[in-house]
């Protein structure tokens, strides 16, 4: 097996270098297909070229009769058809028999999201005087008023916040960089942050590094606020609306919910969120029939004809 272990670090290096990614998702597909791999093994395969489509979809089987989610085992297949394309554009091998594997389909799952009506309460809960929790607010109000991710939020720096011309720069996923629009309510609490609440948090950091002095978002020592923190402080918001549970992607998910309800265009919705495909906003459409009968009422032409 050592060909396949040493593409196998060969194809990690190349997601990490050539594509961008992180080493969390790296270290994901290594575990994923040292699983394959070791398949491979049972199944007596040393070389790139007996593996079979009979192999991969035996594996897929096998996945499936574990009794793994529909979600974990189309991840792994789809780590599976990656490394293979990979040993083919490679020249390891000629042929890819993962190509015509299907990756089993996910049942549609619509995102939790919040109503307009809780996410006012929620918000409106934090009004506290002190650093922190003018830093809270400021958070919050940017997950959800400017859909950020929570790593996108840690990762905001001071010289990336224009309110002069209303925007945030943002990297998101593969260090991407982005522009998101800030106004409005988000835009206030971020300015009040950085002017009061900031300042008072950075002098508690004894020797600042220049990470710190960089973040927008600092922790009670005065360094780059983490995203632990940052899903500490949504659980703790969630609480005061009854959602125990509360994900800082639900703010996410809640601010293109209400993005596509008050009209914004999906287009424009996806280059703020940062997504690269546009099929990844569908889940974001689940809009109700009212709504969409009162915006056809109002944009089709022949609705509004006497026949």
């Amino acid at each position: 097996m050592f060909e396949f272990e040493n593409a196998l670090d060969e194809y990690l290096s190349h997601l990490r270098i050539e594509r961008g990614g992180s080493p969390r998702t790296a270290e994901a597909y290594r575990r994923d297909l040292e699983g394959y791999l070791s398949f491979l093994d049972g199944e007596g395969v040393t070389a790139f070229d007996e593996v079979t489509r009979t192999h991969v979809a035996a594996y897929e089987k096998s996945l499936t009769e574990e009794g793994l989610a529909v979600a974990t085992v189309r991840r792994r297949i789809a780590a599976v058809r990656g490394y293979h394309r990979f040993l083919v554009r490679e020249g390891l091998t000629e042929h890819n028999p993962a190509e015509s594997v299907d990756i089993p389909k996910s049942a549609e799952r619509l995102p939790d999201v919040l109503t307009i009506e809780e996410v006012g309460e929620m918000l409106d809960a934090f009004v506290g005087e002190r650093p922190s929790d003018l830093r809270d607010r400021a958070l919050l109000e940017v997950l959800y008023g400017c859909g950020l991710r929570a790593s996108e939020a840690c990762g905001l720096n001071v010289d990336g916040v224009n309110f002069d011309d209303g925007f945030l720069r943002v990297f998101g996923k593969g260090a991407k960089e982005r522009i998101v629009p800030i106004a409005g309510a988000a835009e206030r609490a971020l300015s009040r942050y950085l002017a009061e609440g900031r300042p008072a948090l950075a002098a508690k950091a004894a020797a600042p590094s220049a990470d710190a002095l960089a973040a927008v978002f600092l922790n009670q020592r005065g360094g780059r606020l983490g995203r632990q923190s940052v899903f500490n402080l949504t659980r703790k918001a969630g609480r005061v609306i009854g959602r125990w549970d509360l994900h800082p992607h639900t703010l996410r998910h809640s601010f293109a919910t209400h993005m596509l309800k008050g009209g914004a265009d999906l287009r424009v919705l996806q280059e703020i969120l940062g997504h690269a495909d546009m099929s990844t906003l569908q889940v974001y459409t689940h809009l109700d029939r009212t709504h969409l009968h009162e915006e056809y009422a109002h944009a089709h032409p022949r609705d509004k004809m006497d026949l």
